[in-house]
């Protein structure tokens, strides 16, 4: 692990994904705190309840929207001291882009994004990884039990059924029908809380991190989100690990990422704002 650079940033926001706790986080979040980072990794509104009694009963899932789930982290960051480094998976990687929208945050860090309004790729494996809620619209304002089978196309498409099974068992849970409607259908919604300001140069640095096993965000659609950005003369970064799946914050080898991500973050956190004002071209 590299070395923590001593400066202003000593906090780290983990935002989590659909299907997902914070428990999901749980090694990086110990990773990080062994470095010297202060670690929170807040529940979304209502959600902060183990896994187990989610399952038993989902209705605060049920209840989740992307702009209250946004709101919830927006009061969270604003109250911290110091501006932190922002991390997102997932879902938590389109709240982690909306917040840095709004000028929040050191420098922030999307894992396997889901992209904001305006991103148009939609691979088939990624229709198949979110069936089981878009197949119905009534789903809309539902929790959607997430089962073993799910889990192992979506997640665990890399692991042993046996390990892919184990890890569903540690995490998972039904996913939130409103907040990913919203998200499916961004493009057809002029007031798509999905939206960000892709233009904008006063904004933190910003890594979008994708992985070439992803069936949830492949990696084309995270690519074609980094290019939203070219417009923005921000500094925007993006980088792909091949043998990564969309469970890449659990999958064997997660330490390599974390750190990654962690260190550029540091790096792009300690520059003086007006070096951060270069964009980096993402590869396509």
């Amino acid at each position: 692990m590299g070395a923590t650079p001593q400066g202003r940033v000593d906090t780290v926001v983990l935002i989590h994904g659909l299907w997902m706790t914070p428990r999901s986080w749980e090694g990086w979040a110990r990773r990080y705190t062994a470095r010297g980072m202060n670690v929170l990794a807040p529940a979304w509104p209502g959600m902060d309840r183990d896994v187990e009694q989610l399952r038993d009963d989902p209705s605060p899932i049920a209840e989740q929207s992307i702009a209250t789930i946004v709101a919830h982290y927006d009061r969270i960051i604003r109250a911290l001291p110091r501006p932190p480094i922002i991390m997102g998976h997932s879902f938590g990687g389109l709240f982690t882009q909306i917040l840095v929208d709004r000028g929040l945050g050191a420098a922030a860090v999307g894992v396997h994004s889901s992209a904001p309004k305006g991103v148009l790729k939609v691979p088939l494996s990624q229709l198949r990884s979110a069936f089981s809620i878009l197949r119905n619209p009534a789903n809309r304002n539902r929790a959607v039990p997430f089962t073993p089978d799910d889990f192992a196309y979506a997640f665990g498409n890399t692991m042993s059924r046996a390990d892919s099974d184990r890890a569903w068992q540690r995490y998972a849970v039904p996913g939130a029908g409103r907040v990913l409607f919203e998200s499916a259908f961004a493009n057809l919604d002029p007031t798509s809380p999905a939206k960000v300001d892709n233009g904008r140069n006063n904004r933190p640095p910003l890594l979008l991190m994708a992985g070439g096993q992803d069936h949830v965000v492949p990696a084309t659609v995270v690519q074609s989100n980094a290019a939203l950005y070219q417009k923005s003369r921000a500094l925007t970064a993006y980088e792909e690990f091949p043998d990564r799946s969309h469970f890449t914050i659990g999958q064997d080898g997660w330490e390599r990422i974390a750190d990654y991500a962690l260190d550029w973050a540091l790096r792009a956190a300690a520059l003086p704002r007006e070096a951060t004002i270069a964009s980096e071209t993402p590869r396509r």
